[in-house]
């Protein structure tokens, strides 16, 4: 089944692994990042999103933006120790606090064209027709999951579904984006790896379908 859903916000950032300090972004939304968002508006454990084509609707322009973060991070087994009646780890942001600069995208808009396929997980009463209509009919009334956002909390998405038939006024941009993010594997807990791909801007359309995926 096959949806097309606009996208659009004022930033975006889709950190680049290699930029460990401060954050850059890549120059579009990646396919990892489109499928989170689309799973934010409808997610269930019966069917899985695959992207195919992201298309560009305006320039790629970048900006610069800094933040308070905090130097440190809490560790899960302190939370589970407190779970479990220990002493409540405790993170004092005034004395551990810190700014970051970010370089992110500005005015960003999208189309995120996917399909979706059913997994062993589906109830017996679970179809793709079901699937489609419920999120088309959240795409209509704005309805979500949780709120979507273009790779941080802090920069929310605004979403809506494509309307059928009409053309995509993609921009006439052809880049070459070098290597991207394109997914994570969890195939092993214990090593969970990032796979990588081309990624090619061709008349303002990013297609992922089919691409030579590296480890």
């Amino acid at each position: 089944m096959s949806m097309r859903i606009e996208v659009w916000g004022d930033y975006a950032c889709f950190s680049r692994p290699e930029m460990k300090t401060e954050r850059v972004s890549y120059d579009i939304i990646t396919p990892s990042a489109a499928r989170g968002l689309v799973e934010a508006i409808y997610w269930h454990p019966g069917l899985k999103y695959h992207i195919d084509r992201v298309y560009l609707l305006s320039p790629i322009r970048f900006t610069n933006i800094r933040r308070n973060e905090v130097k440190s991070t809490l560790l899960a087994s302190a939370a589970l120790s407190a779970a479990k009646g220990g002493t409540p780890p405790v993170l004092y942001t005034s004395q551990d606090i810190q700014q970051r600069a970010a370089m992110v995208l500005q005015d960003v808009h999208y189309v995120i064209e996917c399909h979706f396929t059913m997994t062993d997980k589906a109830a017996p009463g679970d179809n793709p027709g079901k699937f489609q209509d419920i999120l088309r009919r959240r795409l209509n009334k704005g309805q979500c999951y949780h709120q979507p956002c273009f790779g941080c909390r802090e920069f929310p998405a605004n979403f809506r579904e494509w309307p059928a038939g009409e053309p995509i006024p993609a921009l006439p941009a052809t880049q070459d984006l070098g290597f991207m993010l394109y997914d994570l594997d969890y195939s092993d807990p214990g090593n969970i790896r990032s796979k990588f791909f081309r990624a090619k801007l061709v008349d303002g359309v990013l297609d992922c379908r089919d691409v030579e995926v590296f480890t």
